[in-house]
């Protein structure tokens, strides 16, 4: 049994469901994945449904049963269930370990739990830097990589700082969900061109059987001036995609720069082609 629908407990979820195990999943919201919209997540949860993983959305789980072989779990309805389960896996909640490393003494400041920085990964201590996790969202691997790379040549001698324009996020689901930049509903304010490729219409997923479990790519870009502001793709092997999407918004690209730009063929990177052409109102291949 796996506690928690988000991007870990779905990650771990399938690879034991690949392997052969019975899961169940718990989790507090009314659905997976929450930090995604419901187009992101579809393919997903089909996966899910189509290999047996059972959901429990909405509920609460309360604790080993009296036996000490199930868990007891609490719906959204209000309804005691007891679920069987050998071996249960929580995935929720994470905190910084920023206590007992003598942070106090050294009066570095803190936001919340975090430890922090400036642009530089520099505390308000001299020659004390802070990356990762540590410092907060987004917690992933690849940023703090970056992070450490910033800080040892800035100990090197050279001026640097941290400041990118996205960080690619990548859910390793069956299939997988990429996102860089904003989603269509985070750009309040600004008139948008939301302009979605299906894979279904890829020649390259055709041939990897990789068509029709629901995959696209997805531009979405400020209507005024076609500058895209993010990039969202679900589907077998996207994340191979990341570094091409976050890179399109690092250089600050528009819609025409993409959709100029000749991509191989037969390949993944095709939709991404795709997309911002079928903004711009003539998609080839749709």
């Amino acid at each position: 049994m796996v506690a928690g629908g988000g991007y870990i407990g779905l990650e771990l979820g399938i690879a034991f469901r690949k392997l052969g195990i019975d899961v169940t999943i718990v989790e507090a919201q009314e659905r997976i994945l929450p930090i995604y919209d419901d187009k992101l997540v579809e393919p997903v949860r089909r996966w899910l449904e189509r290999n047996g993983v059972k959901l429990h959305l909405g509920a609460r789980m309360l604790g080993l049963d009296a036996a000490g072989t199930g868990v007891d779990v609490e719906t959204k309805s209000g309804e005691a269930l007891t679920l069987p389960a050998d071996k249960i896996l929580v995935t929720v909640g994470r905190r910084p370990l920023t206590e007992g490393w003598g942070l106090e003494e050294m009066a570095v400041p803190m936001d919340g739990k975090f430890v922090r920085v400036d642009e530089r990964c520099a505390t308000s201590m001299k020659n004390v830097w802070a990356i990762g996790d540590l410092v907060g969202e987004p917690m992933l691997a690849h940023k703090a990589s970056a992070q450490g790379e910033v800080v040892a040549e800035i100990i090197a001698g050279h001026r640097r700082r941290f400041d990118p324009v996205a960080i690619p996020a990548i859910c390793f689901t069956e299939p997988e969900i990429v996102s860089v930049g904003l989603l269509p509903e985070a750009a309040q304010g600004q008139e948008v061109i939301v302009s979605t490729f299906p894979f279904q219409a890829n020649g390259r997923a055709l041939s990897m059987d990789a068509g029709r479990d629901g995959g696209f790519v997805r531009v979405v870009a400020r209507k005024s001036d076609h500058r895209v502001l993010g990039v969202q793709a679900v589907g077998q092997h996207i994340s191979e995609l990341a570094g091409e999407f976050t890179h399109a918004l690092e250089m600050g690209a528009v819609l025409e720069d993409i959709a100029g730009t000749v991509h191989a063929h037969p390949t993944l990177s095709e939709a991404f082609h795709e997309a911002p052409l079928k903004g711009l109102g003539h998609a080839i291949h749709m």
